[in-house]
């Protein structure tokens, strides 16, 4: 009888043993796929994607403004997509990977076929040449910008500002010459020996290093927050009822606040290096 019971007893454990084991190895096993919480994000990137590829039928129809338009929209929901992320806890390499991929595509390679199938074909050889740059130019930007995510010493990031023109606004300022050309019907903004050049130098804007302010770092004094949500409420009616001359407008003022832009950061230099210079003087035996 007690040898039965030991037997049983011995079994049992065993079995005990061997479920635990098995949990332990379902514990630290790694989970395959995406969280659920990671799916909103991307398929807000995916929609971006689409968005801008759409922009490309357009354009071969011969539907500018709607051609535009889909860029725009693409340019609204890449900026969603990682506020998404964040708010659901739902950031992932494969989010980060897509993202790059959705921005190649609708900020560069779109574009510049919107552009050139608008404008620079008239100029085969070296208009196809600068529509190339464009989108080139920005795939290499954002290449560069996945090189340095995970490095911790970012002069530019850790002061608020971003190295180059990102690839929307780049897409938004090869555009431009597009704006203008819907409200005026002046032939000379849709002329090649113009908007070749502006396209290869908006190219050269993405992959320098000058300093453009990141908007997402700007914070609001406490006493002007009412007056920046009336300024949203007066930009989304001007988005509405004049689309294109807003648009202009707003890629004028983001150019002329490139020379600010330039100055505020080379101003936050100079105090890093005063701070710096400092520190090492006080050090002791200096």
């Amino acid at each position: 009888m007690n040898d039965r019971d030991g037997t049983s007893y011995g079994s049992a454990s065993r079995a005990d043993e061997s479920q635990a084991a098995g949990r332990a190895m379902r514990a630290r096993r790694p989970r395959r796929g995406l969280p659920l919480r990671a799916v909103a994000p991307n398929a807000v990137t995916a929609l971006a994607l689409c968005s801008g590829l759409s922009g490309v039928r357009f354009a071969i129809g011969g539907q500018w403004e709607s051609a535009v338009a889909m860029i725009m929209v693409a340019g609204v929901l890449d900026g969603l997509d990682g506020r998404i992320a964040r708010m659901l806890h739902g950031e992932s390499r494969f989010g980060a990977e897509l993202d790059s991929l959705s921005d190649a595509i609708s900020f560069g390679v779109a574009p510049a076929l919107i552009v050139y199938l608008w404008s620079l074909a008239a100029l085969p050889r070296m208009g196809w040449i600068c529509a190339l740059i464009f989108a080139v130019f920005c795939a290499l930007r954002l290449a560069r910008f996945n090189a340095k995510i995970d490095e911790s010493h970012q002069p530019h990031k850790s002061a608020g500002f971003l190295t180059g023109v990102p690839a929307p606004a780049g897409a938004g300022l090869a555009l431009m010459p597009m704006f203008f050309w819907f409200w005026t019907d002046e032939p000379s903004f849709a002329s090649p020996y113009i908007v070749a050049p502006w396209i290869a130098f908006v190219a050269l804007l993405m992959v320098s290093s000058i300093a453009t302010w990141s908007w997402s770092s700007l914070k609001l004094r406490r006493n002007v927050r009412f007056e920046a949500i009336a300024l949203v409420v007066l930009l989304g009616a001007a988005l509405v009822s004049a689309p294109w001359h807003t648009l202009s407008l707003i890629c004028l003022l983001y150019i002329v606040s490139m020379p600010f832009s330039i100055a505020s950061y080379a101003k936050v230099r100079r105090q890093r290096a005063g701070i710096r210079s400092g520190e090492t003087s006080n050090k002791p035996g200096l």
